[in-house]
């Protein structure tokens, strides 16, 4: 369970992160749609595991790309929150696959064979 203190930075980390993929990593990713979904902060606040998503895009090339281009993106995070910060801290990126696990499973369960439920009769019959 994180402390308040990693839910704070997590919750910092992923508002910045948010606008760097919208604003200054917009040449890396082009007209794809970062969004950053989830941070999970170690206790120590050294590493950040990021989870993102991705629209508009090729999922596994923008994610090879942001994964070549970690260091100029934790640069990025530098600039804007060192003042506020002890620690930058290291990023590990992974993808989310919230999305097309949900997408999954709707399909699964739509493709579902259910038979409808019998009608049922009168509880209360006359004597």
């Amino acid at each position: 369970m994180e402390s308040k203190r990693q839910q704070k930075h997590a919750k910092l980390l992923q508002k910045e992160l948010g606008e760097i993929f919208q604003k200054e990593a917009k040449p890396l990713v082009g007209k794809a749609m970062v969004t950053v979904t989830r941070v999970f902060v170690s206790p120590d606040l050294s590493v950040a595991k990021v989870y993102l998503s991705f629209l508009l895009a090729d999922t596994n090339s923008i994610y090879e790309l942001i994964q070549e281009h970690k260091k100029e993106i934790r640069h990025h995070l530098a600039r804007r929150i060192g003042k506020s910060v002890r620690i930058i801290p290291e990023l590990a990126f992974f993808p989310d696959e919230s999305a097309a696990y949900a997408q999954h499973m709707d399909q699964i369960i739509s493709d579902l064979d259910i038979p409808p439920a019998p009608e049922e009769e009168d509880e209360e019959e006359d004597y």
